[in-house]
């Protein structure tokens, strides 16, 4: 999801049939360069400014960390986490298998090493970090998969970097939502919360307040047409999973103008489709998170690239408690053995890996490749057929100027091709440049766009900008020029969260003995995001602690009989 559920456009294929199929519907480009320039130096260091643009200019300077602690929230995930480190030690660790090196099988194979097992995981690329992964260029700079936000309504992500220890490389903003307004060129409307009051009451001030983007009538049937959810609770938002957000906008009698001022840029956030597509389960869940808590709604930063900045601790941490993980290691086959358990993962370089247990943590889309036949069938697999991955692309602009209608925030575009955007050059460490500005924006839906070629993506991304920027960016590059850009192109995303989606989600526990899935698209209840990527990962491991028994025992009997056939082969 991208903003609100993991602003992450996604895992790229990686898989040799699944590439070729897209290739001959021009849609596994995965990136061009303009123009080639000199390299501008990216600064580590970073300054305050506080502009006179008027009301509406958001201070550019990182917020101190939020009290997320004691939330109910935080402190359920905490306890998800202790669990594996007081974890009776196995007499025998198991060796699990994974297949994936996203933040699903990183969190996989790092709450198992926690627990005393030896996890292997196996990533088919050369980076790491699958929907979050990232790439540095010639001249040095990173292009990312996604424009990723972490929000304080995220506790199994904020547990994971506080058990790392990297709590200082997220960089908090304001606990603002601002919006672009289309009527207005170059102007911006806020949603502003404020911290001196609890949660609900910090979000409904935030709303009342913002008079431009919602008349007072429209904030009062909206409001109404809230009031099932507020009182049905979580029984209710799981039961809204049949309705379009069009659908149940309307069963509502919510204003139409609510759903175009409002609701299609949120739907583009949290899964790169309109409103008349999008699961309104999916936005109750967002609001339910950023009403009931009072930091649920604020952003941050990651301080850099995320391979190097939240992927590697996480590989190191696996690696301090004798795990491994593997580049460059594609899964060709799931090989079974005789009575449809696996036997082994067979990799495209020849070779086979087996292990006590297997872990399929690569996207829905890959695993529908790679699926053995006698499993297909079966009704955990079959549901599968209806979970499908999202285009998304997300372009990068490096400017030859620092724009100064833009915010250390995301912002939200509500333009037809773009769903948020931000300048990186402001809002994260790494890419802090005094100079020009790089704008990294999320180009979505995408589904017409992502056999289009580099170029025309570019152009049609710059006369949108033409319209958020009026004073300093003109189409033809009259103002403010490109001096080089990337475009990255998933075709399969983060799955498509369309209406009745909800039963087809599979437990992490399959009904293969020794086999588990992790992904957000697995039943958890953050849905597509990191924080549901991360969830799955340890609910994953969860199940694998609890068949330990089970797990342990099919070893020494596969043990046992392979030494058993050996014997027999000898005499």
């Amino acid at each position: 999801m991208v903003v609100f559920g993991n602003v992450s456009a996604a895992n790229l294929p990686y898989q040799n049939g699944f590439l070729e199929a897209l290739s001959s519907s021009g849609g596994c480009e995965l990136m061009g360069h303009s123009f080639r320039v000199p390299t501008f130096q990216t600064l580590k260091t970073r300054t305050r400014r506080r502009s006179s643009a008027g009301p509406l200019q958001v201070v550019c300077v990182d917020i101190p960390r939020p009290e997320l602690e004691n939330t109910v929230n935080f402190l359920e995930a905490a306890s998800l986490s202790a669990s594996f480190r007081s974890a009776p030690r196995p007499a025998k660790p198991l060796k699990v298998v994974i297949a994936g090196a996203g933040l699903a099988g990183l969190s996989t194979a790092k709450y198992l090493a926690d627990a005393g097992h030896k996890p292997l995981l196996l990533e088919a690329r050369d980076v790491l970090g699958g929907k979050i992964a990232a790439w540095k260029d010639e001249d040095g700079d990173w292009y990312e998969t996604g424009l990723h936000i972490f929000f304080g309504a995220y506790p199994n992500v904020q547990n994971l970097f506080g058990e790392l220890g990297i709590n200082d490389r997220l960089q908090w903003k304001e606990h603002s939502m601002i919006f672009a307004m289309p009527s207005k060129p170059g102007e911006f409307s806020r949603f502003d919360f404020p911290d001196v009051l609890p949660a609900p009451l910090n979000g409904i001030w935030a709303i009342l307040r913002n008079n431009e983007m919602l008349t007072w009538p429209e904030k009062i049937k909206f409001a109404i047409g809230l009031l099932p959810a507020m009182v049905g609770g979580q029984a209710y938002v799981e039961a809204q999973d049949g309705l379009s957000v069009k659908e149940w906008m309307e069963k509502q009698a919510i204003p139409e103008r609510v759903t175009d001022e409002v609701f299609i840029a949120m739907s583009k956030a949290l899964n790169f489709i309109n409103p008349d597509e999008l699961s309104m389960q999916c936005i109750l869940i967002a609001l339910n998170r950023f009403l009931q808590e009072k930091h649920g709604s604020k952003m941050a930063f990651l301080d850099g690239n995320p391979p190097e900045r939240l992927c590697m601790p996480i590989v190191d941490h696996i690696r301090s408690l004798g795990g491994e993980v593997q580049l460059n290691s594609r899964i060709k086959k799931i090989e079974l053995n005789n009575d449809g358990t696996v036997k082994s993962f067979l990799l495209t370089n020849g070779s086979t890996v087996e292990g006590d247990a297997y872990v399929f943590a690569a996207p829905v889309d890959i695993l529908k490749l790679l699926l053995p036949d006698p499993w297909k069938e079966i009704p955990y697999f079959k549901k599968l057929d209806k979970l499908v991955g999202v285009p998304v692309i997300n372009v990068h602009i490096w400017f030859d100027r620092k724009l100064k209608n833009t915010y250390d925030h995301l912002l939200f575009s509500r333009s037809n091709l773009l769903s948020v955007y931000a300048d990186m050059s402001l809002t994260c460490k790494e890419y802090y440049d005094p100079n020009r500005s790089m704008l990294e924006l999320v180009f979505a839906p995408a589904e017409e766009w992502i056999s289009r070629t580099d170029s025309d993506i570019i152009d049609a991304t710059m006369k949108e900008l033409e319209k958020l920027f009026p004073d300093e960016i003109s189409a033809d590059q009259s103002k403010a020029k490109i001096l080089k850009y990337h475009v990255v192109k998933t075709p399969r995303s983060v799955y498509k969260t369309i209406p009745n989606c909800e039963p087809c989600r599979p437990l992490q526990r399959s009904p293969i003995q020794g086999f588990y899935l992790a992904g957000d698209y697995t039943k958890q209840k953050y849905l597509a995001s990191m924080e549901g990527a991360v969830l799955s990962g340890k609910f994953c491991s969860q199940s694998i602690v609890q068949d330990y028994e089970l797990l342990a025992a099919s070893g020494s009997r596969k043990l046992s009989e392979a030494t058993v056939s050996s014997s027999s082969s000898s005499s």
